[in-house]
């Protein structure tokens, strides 16, 4: 019975634990977004997380840890520890016979991460002159290009991928079209909706019965 009511006693510690986890992250990802990263402190967040700045630093060691967490927190949607090439979305594009319509999986997948993530790029971007900012962001881009990097190898293992064109271009290709620096240019500078971005980016991936594929679309490409 003792061993019992120790195991729920750390269940509900580490479950109490989680949830002021999540509310600091949410208050560090508001004020990064609406004040800036550079501008807000440790007390900021803080009184915004109701929670005392020690709490911050036990939880999570400095504010660019913080940074980064919120990060990882918008790129996935949630705060569950599991890898973004063992979420649903990444099954289901291998799954899927039609190698178009993989292809609209893994565009709506890339569509709903950068619109989730671009609020804290721009902040990351204006607070770039710090080296552990700069280290963050560029650190998610190489990690970005990564997970794009199988999703490209799977769909060139399908019939009718253009085979002199190598896998890394392809990626390079799919992750220029799908990237922050373009959503920025086309929604944050030139303010279009998000819904024309999506039809735009579905538009240029070229997604199987929505819009014609021709030379201008990644699946011609990828097609040859």
């Amino acid at each position: 019975m003792a061993t019992g009511s120790r195991t729920k006693n750390r269940a509900a510690r580490a479950e109490k634990a989680r949830v002021t986890r999540r509310r600091i992250i949410a208050a560090a990802t508001q004020l990064f977004i609406r004040d800036g990263y550079l501008q807000t402190t440790m007390a900021d967040i803080a009184r915004l997380a109701d929670v005392a700045v020690q709490t911050l630093y036990l939880s999570f060691g400095s504010k660019v840890a913080m940074l980064a967490a919120a990060l990882d927190v918008a790129i996935a949607g949630d705060d569950e520890p599991v890898p973004v090439l063992e979420r649903p979305w990444f099954a289901r594009m291998r799954a899927e016979p039609n190698p178009l319509t993989a292809l609209d999986v893994l565009a709506d997948s890339a569509i709903e991460i950068i619109d989730r993530v671009y609020p804290l790029h721009a902040a990351m971007s204006d607070a770039s002159a710090d080296p552990e900012v700069a280290a963050v962001r560029d650190h998610d881009k190489r990690q970005r290009f990564a997970s794009h990097l199988p999703a490209i190898q799977n769909l060139a293992s399908r019939p009718g991928f253009n085979q002199q064109l190598p896998v890394e271009r392809a990626t390079e290709i799919f992750y220029a079209l799908m990237s922050e620096e373009t959503y920025g240019l086309l929604v944050a500078e030139h303010g279009w909706s998000v819904t024309e971005w999506s039809a735009w980016a579905a538009l240029l991936v070229g997604r199987s019965g929505r819009t014609p594929v021709n030379a201008m679309t990644l699946a011609a490409v990828l097609a040859g």
